[in-house]
């Protein structure tokens, strides 16, 4: 497999490409001033489509019978509009040119939240093997046993802790524990939670680490307000931040109005309108606490089932989930947002043949619509709705996530790896995602 060999130095001068152009015949061209383009690299091709990725991120399946290949840059002439939302473009493509030139990080830089941090992230990047890039695209439940020695082996992107790996610890134990992983880590370690507060609390079950659980939102804002959800993220975040731990996989920024319905207890309980000051109060005091926070569960979990258990199917309206259940992540983004998770759900108005965290169209209705430019996170694969889909994994990352949580971190590795080798995929899609990780962790300045 090819690697990176071409010095920083080298990649900031602008390389020379060599090009050609493949003419589709149709009479439309004579009406080429009419037509549109699209520029991306590509990322996916059978026998019957491409999928293209921009560099805004945006994913575009297009059906087609040219021959290209994996990790070509492509210009399309096309006519008609193209659907941001929607899983295969219906285009007519007129023409269409392969640009053949090297790929560098300035072709993976894209002008969002980590933008002045590349540079320095892909320097990082160079030091690494292949196989390492990879594994910085896992966020791994942390292994009940050897976890240490399984983490210097793979040099995972993060670990992901459970309640139980806290259980009866005394606070330098859990210190002494999280140093050891990073002790370990050739790029500092994402240490990921779900301190929710509430029903989903990790730490503060365990009084030796926090002196009382945490409340859930629903009981701060009626207590105080988001005032006091403002003091309890601070506080919070101090807590996490003395332990070791740099990542809060919440807030829950879904609207549910049932009280019977699985997400309501974890959510703030209130309209869209409240759900979206709560998510922007969040993000905004998350900020300069050393702790990173996560809008979940996108595009809005809604009253619907556990995909913990089973797949759960969204039947609500497309109007009413994009003026209602987008309003909190919109306002979180806005508020600098580093991390959104996708839910598990099938959501029919969007994408009624795959589930959230594996659809293309949602990632792109949150690049594009919420103009989300940090890292996407899937919710957990093990879970019941999405554990027996095939090469979860690899369709996971083809939709646009960035960091992909796993338990059965070997058969993720695997599915990327394999697909590596058959040419599914090229090095250049794992090299960009790294580097996005890594660059995030430039941007919380742990590196």
């Amino acid at each position: 497999m090819k690697k990176i060999v071409i010095s920083l130095i080298i990649l900031i001068i602008l390389g020379i490409g060599i090009s050609f152009s493949i003419n589709v015949p149709n009479n439309k061209q004579k009406d080429i001033n009419k037509n549109k383009t699209l520029k991306g690299q590509v990322i996916y091709t059978d026998d019957k489509q491409i999928t293209l990725q921009d560099a805004n991120n945006i994913i575009y399946t297009i059906e087609n019978d040219f021959v290209v290949k994996v990790g070509d840059k492509l210009e399309i002439t096309y006519d008609k509009e193209l659907n941001k939302n929607k899983e295969v473009q219906d285009i007519e493509i007129i023409n269409y040119e392969i640009t053949k030139e090297d790929i560098n990080y300035k072709d993976w830089q894209d002008q969002g939240i980590f933008n002045e941090y590349y540079i320095k992230a892909y320097q990082t990047l160079e030091s690494l093997s292949l196989d390492e890039r990879l594994s910085q695209l896992l966020l791994v439940r942390v292994p009940k046993e050897n976890a240490s020695e399984i983490l210097e082996n793979y040099q995972f992107g993060g670990y992901l802790f459970f309640e139980r790996d806290f259980k009866n610890k005394t606070k330098d134990e859990v210190t002494n524990m999280i140093r050891s992983f990073q002790n370990v880590s050739k790029v500092p370690l994402l240490t990921a939670i779900d301190e929710e507060g509430g029903k989903v609390s990790r730490i503060s079950s365990n009084k030796n680490l926090v002196s009382e659980p945490f409340l859930s939102s629903q009981e701060l804002y009626k207590l105080g307000g988001f005032e006091l959800i403002k003091n309890d993220t601070i506080n919070k975040s101090k807590i996490l931040r003395e332990l070791g731990l740099n990542l809060n996989l919440a807030p829950v920024v879904d609207v549910a109005t049932d009280e019977t319905s699985y997400i309501y207890p974890r959510t703030l309980g209130e309209n869209y309108n409240l759900t979206g000051i709560y998510a922007k109060t969040v993000i905004s005091s998350s900020k300069d606490t050393g702790v990173s926070y996560t809008l979940k569960h996108f595009p809005g979990y809604g009253n619907n089932s556990d995909t913990h258990l089973d797949t759960s199917v969204d039947e609500r309206d497309y109007l009413d989930l994009l003026r209602e259940d987008l309003l909190p992540f919109k306002e979180g983004v806005n508020s600098g947002a580093e991390a959104v998770m996708i839910s598990h759900n099938i959501v029919n108005t969007l994408d009624e043949n795959n589930p959230a965290s594996l659809s293309p169209s949602i990632h792109n209705l949150l690049r594009n619509e919420l103009n989300f430019t940090g890292i996407i996170i899937t919710d957990d694969l093990y879970m019941g709705a999405i554990s027996k889909i095939e090469n979860a994994t690899l369709k996971a990352l083809l939709a646009g996530n960035d960091l992909i949580i796993t338990t059965d971190y070997e058969k993720s590795i695997k599915e990327i790896k394999d697909a590596l080798e058959t040419g599914i995929i090229d090095e250049d899609l794992i090299n960009k995602t790294a580097l996005r990780i890594i660059a995030w962790k430039c941007y919380k300045g742990i590196l």
